[in-house]
């Protein structure tokens, strides 16, 4: 990096304020919003589950190099060279970050999602796969080309340990196999026993992936530690915007695969057989999965969104975030008609996101009246966590159900859920907010009317 590029990021670095007292600077924080009622006010970003707000810092760090991007492992010169290692730099820091082990890889991708499926595409052959159903569809659906055995929903810590042991010493024929689990859902907010699954994973011979989509931005993630073999996360949610996500763990599956995408920079060698063929000698190293010309912006936003996470001080951030928690549900817990979805009770240590459901409410209205009249983002829906929420809300799971809201209409019961969530960015005032807003919503009603229009509850006009 160039010397004037390293005081930029060096000026945005003193100029970040890591005090865990206060909300870490996002993007967004100073953003009005109209309201149905009239007037105006600060838009309350409560949906970090779905999309985190960027950090300033990560915004400034992006900014500072934007002017020196170039394309990767290619050019000669010196904005290509400097790009190569900016870029195999931020690889380093989100090994850091994860403390993965030496011989681990860190492959770039798209989100989790695009992670998994790679996971899933280089699976060796006859590769049973376990996971339970109250997982995301990023970590549900991927495994089509392998044995699938789907686990009920435990109702705690240990009994989802001991479902995934009966499982795994059920299994025939006694081949490679894999667990697939997540560290934090995205539904409820409980952290799952990752470090406890992981042993009894590797005591019946099988690996484990640690989908940390909802973990990572709000705890320390240590491969070492917690044993898992990989783990997937994606940019977007811890703060860093521009459409990256991460892969990391053992190589040896990833190097015994072909490519997951072929194309220049996944191969080594290309030459033509004299039968008019091609030979191709593939990359060993993380470039093997990372075909194309890579999202240099976005690899190097998840690298400055680690920095400044662990500059911060995950100690101060997760007792910062226990304390919004508590707000929350605090402020909940003293509306009768309000019922938190849990598996594991509430006593189950949690990150920031919250779901639940509101008697006599379509959760469609509810949302929708939380943005037009407060100026509250939450999401409602499914979560794409379908059959977890079918079955914590009472219904089959297997009922089919959309990722949006539901086709309900205002006042009218819905089979979906409100899902509050917030971090490292969110200050004290917003949830006072929400919570002053679902008891003035459930004591008083709606101010505004609203209709359906294409599955969306939406005020009328």
């Amino acid at each position: 990096m160039s010397a004037s590029l390293n005081a930029v990021a060096a000026t945005s670095v003193s100029a970040e304020n890591p005090a865990c007292a206060e909300p870490l600077p996002v993007l967004g924080r100073d953003v009005t919003v109209p309201l149905v009622t009239g007037g105006e006010v600060t838009y309350a970003a409560l949906d970090y589950a779905a999309s985190a707000p960027a950090l300033q810092r990560v915004w400034d760090d992006v900014a500072a190099y934007a002017p020196y991007y170039g394309s990767v492992h290619r050019g000669a010169g010196y904005l290509s060279q400097l790009s190569t290692d900016l870029f195999e730099q931020s690889r380093a820091t989100v090994a850091e970050f994860l403390d993965c082990r030496p011989a681990d890889q860190v492959v770039f991708t798209r989100s989790t999602t695009d992670s998994l499926n790679l996971l899933a595409a280089v699976l060796p052959a006859g590769c049973q796969v376990f996971v339970f159903e109250t997982e995301h569809h990023a970590s549900l659906l991927p495994w089509t080309d392998a044995q699938v055995t789907y686990l009920d929903a435990p109702r705690t810590p240990d009994e989802a340990v001991a479902t995934l042991e009966r499982a795994l010493a059920d299994r025939e024929p006694y081949g490679p196999a894999l667990v697939c689990v997540t560290g934090a859902s995205n539904v409820t907010g409980e952290l799952w026993p990752v470090k406890e699954l992981a042993a009894a994973a590797h005591a019946h011979g099988a690996r484990i992936v640690l989908d940390a989509a909802q973990l990572a931005p709000h705890h320390p993630v240590s491969v070492r530690d917690l044993d898992v073999d990989w783990v997937a996360f994606s940019g977007h949610k811890l703060y860093a915007p521009f459409g990256s996500g991460v892969l990391a763990g053992r190589a040896d599956w990833l190097q015994e695969a072909e490519p997951y995408l072929a194309g220049g920079g996944a191969s080594r060698k290309v030459a033509r057989r004299a039968d008019g063929g091609v030979d191709v000698e593939w990359h060993t190293t993380a470039a093997r999965h990372e075909a194309g010309s890579p999202n240099v912006i976005g690899v190097y936003s998840i690298a400055s969104a680690c920095r400044a996470l662990r500059e911060a001080g995950f100690d101060g951030l997760v007792a910062r975030e226990r304390h919004l928690i508590a707000k929350v549900r605090e402020g909940l817990a003293d509306v009768p008609a309000v019922r938190v979805l849990s598996l594991f009770g509430d006593d189950a240590p949690r990150v920031g996101v919250i779901s639940f459901v509101v008697d006599g409410w379509n959760s469609s209205h509810f949302a929708a009246a939380l943005s037009a009249e407060y100026g509250i983002g939450v999401r409602d829906g499914l979560f794409c966590a379908h059959p977890l929420v079918r079955t914590l809300l009472g219904s089959e799971p297997q009922t089919q159900g959309e990722c949006g809201a539901p086709e309900a209409a205002p006042g009218e019961r819905s089979l979906n859920a409100i899902r509050v969530s917030f971090g490292a960015g969110t200050p004290d005032e917003h949830v006072e907010r929400f919570v002053r807003a679902v008891r003035e919503l459930v004591a008083d009603g709606a101010k505004w009317q609203y209709r359906t229009e294409e599955g969306r509850c939406v005020p009328a006009v």
